[in-house]
């Protein structure tokens, strides 16, 4: 029997749910195919959010010969075989699910073929393409980054499923109930609403149901919806605000929700954002936490995470960096930029080198003359940033 998943994969881009940034009046996906015109392309996000089915309802709409491929799963001799048949029929959409992770054989047989446009590449994956892709492939594709889904499209993406399953009655609070579930997931909705279905007797489907179906509980929403970004935002200040009860509190919220993945990256931006150079060793104490819970797996992930919330909470802080970077982003932003120095220019012979005097510093302009004397780093009072400026001016001064 065919999955209630395959059955709701979308004919076109009309029925994708979500995703109106690339999708509807004007926007570049409806046009393309308006225009009868697609191009190699990669989209990225997170699992369930639509990456598979954008890729099935443009080739419905395109009426272009098709193939997938799993990057590691299938073989060379499958991405053979593949081109082939592009050859066969002059061109392909191949859609290549985990395109993150194609080895180099893989890549070096598609490349020309892509270039060609006899391969119309759609490469599917849930890594940064910027950071996990081979450059050689990114740069032969537009890139599309898909955004998570809403509680409400989960809902309305749920509303459809009915006429999928005979009979089933379910209210709309049990609906909200499975989206809040899915974190953002709609597959892992949809299946939880099939099996729903079918383990009852009389296909009506409560909360109370889903219950005994996933029980795991639901920390990230209340009754106004203030989501799972509300959970985390309060985890960040509590720790901004050195308030160490509080950041266990919210630790233990997403952990009990099984949200380790969201846990890694705010800790990461907390240990740079908030604490900064008022403690600058929290950074790599934060990647070693990551690192060990990833080792261990929940439960047991709980206590290096615990250890380290605790010390992120209790240590001193500062932003100067983040204000720092910010200002200086913003000249760029506002053209202030201007020529580098020629002294200090790939090769130029008149660069000075300061490992060649005293304290390993000798004076002379590193800023375009646009911006020379600003400054961008102002330290906060906290002692490692004192002591960096101490022998920061010792050095400048030649003590």
């Amino acid at each position: 029997m065919e999955l209630l998943a395959n059955m709701l994969r979308p004919k076109s881009l009309d029925e994708v749910i979500g995703q109106k940034h690339l999708i509807g009046e004007d926007k570049v996906l409806t046009n393309l195919v308006k225009n009868g015109k697609i191009f190699s392309m990669i989209l990225y996000g997170k699992p369930g959010i639509g990456k598979t089915s954008i890729a099935n309802a443009l080739i419905h709409e395109l009426h272009i010969r098709s193939k997938f491929l799993n990057a590691t799963t299938n073989n060379k001799a499958d991405f053979d075989i593949a081109i082939e048949e592009a050859k066969m029929y002059g061109e392909m959409i191949l859609v290549i699910d985990e395109i993150h992770r194609m080895n180099k054989d893989k890549q070096d047989i598609l490349l020309p073929h892509i270039e060609s446009g006899l391969i119309i590449l759609i490469g599917l994956t849930t890594s940064n393409p910027y950071h996990k892709i081979n450059p050689a492939i990114r740069s032969r594709c537009q890139i599309f980054e898909l955004k998570e889904l809403s509680n409400d499209d989960i809902v309305e993406g749920l509303k459809r499923a009915k006429d999928y399953l005979p009979n089933l009655k379910i209210d709309d609070d049990t609906l909200k109930y499975i989206a809040m579930l899915s974190s953002g997931d709609f597959r892992s909705a949809i299946n939880t609403l099939e099996v729903s279905y079918y383990a009852t007797n009389d296909h009506v489907i409560t909360i109370d149901d889903v219950k005994k179906i996933n029980n795991k509980p639901v920390f990230f929403h209340d009754k106004d919806e203030d989501g799972h970004y509300q959970v985390l935002s309060a985890f960040q200040k509590s720790i901004r605000g050195s308030d160490v009860d509080a950041a266990l509190h919210y630790l233990a919220r997403l952990i009990v929700a099984g949200d380790l993945d969201s846990i890694y990256r705010r800790m990461s931006v907390i240990a740079y954002e908030d604490i900064g150079l008022a403690n600058p060793a929290m950074g790599p104490k934060v990647m070693a936490a990551i690192h060990a819970a990833e080792l261990v797996g929940l439960p047991e992930a709980r206590i290096p995470l615990g250890q380290v919330v605790t010390e992120l909470a209790l240590s001193p802080k500062s932003n100067s960096t983040l204000l720092a970077i910010d200002e200086a982003i913003n000249d760029i932003n506002k053209g202030l930029a201007g020529e580098i120095p020629k002294h200090i220019i790939e090769g130029s012979p008149d660069y000075v080198y300061p490992h060649n005097f005293k304290n390993d510093y000798v004076y002379q302009e590193y800023m375009p003359d646009k911006l020379k004397n600003k400054k961008y780093y102002h330290k906060k009072d906290n002692k490692y940033e004192s002591n960096l400026n101490r022998i920061y001016d010792e050095m400048r001064s030649g003590k």
